[in-house]
């Protein structure tokens, strides 16, 4: 199935979307963000979240715009679907340094949730993290299929941070995953 043919959710930041529709498809676009793709491939459901920062630190910590809060809330709606914990499999994208004004956000969120796996036993299949450009990725929750294609920055977004300039990838380039 492509993109053209799914019933495609978008996932935009401070969202997740779980679903057992063999049709779906979840898309999102992450520059520092992350979204993590979790599913069960014997229940044939899975899900997206797109998470902004990593924790918060003031106490806000069930804000939609947090990991920590998005990857219970996905977790627990895949559980309630018939997904099973020692099931889940997860693939990450995301994370980048898209301007040098923005710190390590993206180095935070990327430490943040592959802490986060670790302590919760959920085995990474794949990962596109870091780098300093944006990808825009497509999910199968049922199959847990992932395609990735990174985004070229608008003419002149590179040249405005001092001389730092983007690694140069044609604008067709993409990554298909199974």
């Amino acid at each position: 199935m492509s993109v053209e043919t799914a019933k495609v959710i978008s996932v935009i930041q401070g969202e997740f979307a779980v679903s057992a529709d063999p049709t779906a498809c979840m898309s999102t676009v992450l520059g520092s963000c992350i979204a993590a793709c979790l599913y069960d491939p014997t229940n044939k459901v899975g899900g997206m979240n797109h998470f902004l920062l990593p924790e918060a630190r003031n106490g806000d910590s069930q804000h939609v715009k947090y990991g920590a809060h998005l990857m219970e809330l996905l977790i627990n709606d895949l559980l309630k679907m018939g997904a099973q914990r020692d099931r889940l499999r997860v693939k990450l994208a995301g994370g980048g340094k898209m301007s040098q004004f923005l710190g390590s956000v993206g180095e935070k969120n990327i430490e943040f949730v592959q802490k986060y796996l670790a302590n919760e036993g959920i085995p990474i299949d794949w990962q596109s993290l870091g780098g300093r450009q944006a990808r825009r990725i497509h999910f199968y929750p049922t199959t847990g299929r992932l395609t990735e294609k990174f985004v070229q920055a608008p003419k002149g977004i590179e040249a405005s941070e001092k001389g730092a300039r983007a690694p140069r990838r044609p604008a067709s380039s993409g990554v298909e995953l199974f």
